[in-house]
């Protein structure tokens, strides 16, 4: 039986330049799509910390938070989940990501805000719940 409790999770907006880092998902809800690196706030961390700690984690990358950047909340109903997604805009003037958990991305690459791949990470589409 799956949770029905609110879970939290962390994105993290990496910045080098005029472009962002985004991720091909593999595994779990949103196979297929690009999504910012992140995951879930543990006890006791802050927004930041977790957006540090998750780049290193799933990228490799070393990176420097800058600011807090909004916030989503999420239901996807297929999977019977329901996140608050906090943003965290972050930098990274140097390093290439690297594939560190290959079960749940395929690869990173560095986009131009102009120029951002197709599909983006969405949410359920029976919820039709906003997502920026």
């Amino acid at each position: 039986m799956q949770s029905r409790s609110v879970q939290v999770g962390v994105g993290a907006v990496i910045l080098r330049g005029s472009h962002v880092l985004l991720g091909l998902r593999k595994g779990a809800h949103g196979a297929g799509t690009w999504a910012f690196p992140g995951g879930h706030l543990e006890f006791g961390e802050s927004p930041e910390s977790c957006a540090v700690r998750e780049a290193l984690e799933e990228t490799g990358l070393h990176v420097t938070p800058l600011q807090r950047a909004g916030s989503t909340s999420n239901v996807f109903t297929a999977e019977g989940l329901h996140f608050i997604t906090l943003f965290v805009v972050a930098s990274c003037p140097n390093g290439q990501p690297a594939v560190l958990e290959p079960h749940k991305c395929g690869r990173w690459e560095w986009f131009a805000w102009q120029a951002l791949p197709q599909p983006l990470f969405e949410v359920d589409p029976i919820s039709r719940t906003p997502h920026p």
